[in-house]
């Protein structure tokens, strides 16, 4: 089974490459740009297997830059959060 089959799994998979990265010494900004970037990524070239997948897709299909750059911050919040 893919990370990507599955919501819960993905967000696990992101908040452990967050804590990796801080872990790393990575500050938020750095996170955030590489988290933009496997937005960017993942909507160019990967087809969503779930829903949340499709509806992410569908708002990074519709944003400029700057509004992906807040989804794509707002899911390192999401997982960052989830953690305390």
């Amino acid at each position: 089974m893919s990370i990507l089959s599955d919501f819960q799994e993905w967000k696990n998979f992101l908040s452990q490459r967050v804590n990796q990265a801080e872990g790393m010494g990575m500050n938020q900004e750095t996170i955030n740009e590489l988290a933009y970037q496997i937005g960017d990524y993942l909507a160019q070239g990967v087809n969503p297997e779930n829903q949340q997948e499709k509806l992410l897709k569908e708002l990074w299909s519709v944003a400029n830059e700057e509004e992906q750059r807040t989804i794509a911050g707002l899911m390192v919040k999401m997982v960052n959060d989830g953690k305390k």
